[in-house]
């Protein structure tokens, strides 16, 4: 009786343990990990993804036509610990026929959660407050000291009220919004009715917004969308958000804006590149608040992702329906 053939599944990180424990119980797979927190080298990717039948990759793992020729014909399943696919060449793998899985959906209530706290932190500019309490320039109650801007009355912008533009808008609501923007590909009627939200242009979302929130997919519409002319008609006033990707927004643009007071702060989750340059000139201005690209970071959501993006991988391979299948 001839032995049966193992399929190949490479991991290009390491990844948390309700993922890893899925695919160690899987027999009939060979799996091999890049055992580190940090990127994998573009030389062990491509040794670790050549002959290998599923391939488990992250956001910054970016598979273009090189890799796919690397790892040759055996490769049937690309599967991603993200939402977001823009990594992936997906012209190149729908014309190879390969199966993309992705994990929608399961970091939709963090990365709600994470863009209302950077919108708060940054719009009552909380982070230079705890460096004021550190550095002794609290000296004493003064009535206009580091005063900012608050959402009761205000009118809030939503670009891309997706199924996470629309978690957003939910913890907003309670907040006091007065009226909710948004703008997209096209009117969402139903999905806007809970928040009363009014579909509009760009431009009028600019110029009419108190706060904006970026939570659209980065596509070629949406590179650069938020640029000079974005920003000249925003309010003085306006606080800018972005969860989204950092290619959405135009950074020499945004620095220009914030330093030149044209507009009031920025919270920024998203980044070009990722890791910022520790000497970018946005990281110098003490309006623009700078996460590091945690908007899932929860571990019960990264968990669930890690599982998703285990099990789509695991039924990509074995011919069976994705629990969260990209369709091409």
């Amino acid at each position: 009786m001839r032995p049966v053939q193992l399929m190949k599944v490479f991991v290009t990180r390491r990844i948390p343990p309700e993922g890893r424990a899925v695919l160690a119980r899987a027999a009939d797979c060979e799996v091999e990990q890049w055992d580190s927190d940090e990127p994998i080298p573009n030389e062990e990717l491509e040794r670790g993804v050549a002959g290998a039948h599923g391939l488990l990759c992250l956001l910054s793992d970016r598979v273009d036509k090189r890799l796919l020729d690397v790892a040759g014909a055996n490769l049937k399943v690309i599967s991603t610990l993200s939402v977001g696919v823009d990594h992936l060449a997906l012209d190149e793998i729908k014309k190879r026929g390969i199966r993309v899985g992705y994990t929608p959906d399961v970091l939709t209530d963090a990365t709600a959660e994470l863009a209302v706290s950077l919108l708060l932190s940054t719009c009552r500019r909380l982070p230079e407050a705890i460096e004021e309490v550190k550095n002794g320039g609290w000296t004493s109650w003064k009535p206009l000291w580091l005063c900012g801007y608050g959402l009761t009355h205000s009118t809030v912008g939503i670009i891309g009220l997706g199924r996470i533009g629309q978690a957003i808008a939910r913890r907003l609501k309670p907040f006091g919004v007065q009226r909710f923007l948004y703008t997209g590909r096209q009117p969402r009627p139903e999905d806007a009715a809970e928040f009363q939200a009014e579909f509009v242009s760009t431009p009028e979302l600019a110029a009419q917004s108190d706060f904006i929130v970026v939570a659209c997919s980065l596509t070629p519409a949406t590179k650069g969308l938020c640029n000079k002319d974005f920003f000249q008609k925003m309010k003085e006033t306006a606080v800018f958000v972005n969860i989204s990707r950092g290619e959405v927004v135009n950074q020499d643009d945004l620095y220009q804006a914030l330093a030149s007071g044209q507009i009031a702060a920025a919270g920024l989750d998203v980044t070009t590149p990722e890791p910022l340059p520790t000497n970018h000139p946005l990281l110098t201005l003490k309006n623009c608040v700078i996460l590091p690209h945690i908007g899932s970071a929860t571990h019960r959501t990264r968990n669930t992702m890690s599982l998703l993006a285990a099990n789509n991988l695991l039924a990509g391979l074995r011919g069976e329906p994705m629990p969260s299948e990209l369709k091409l």
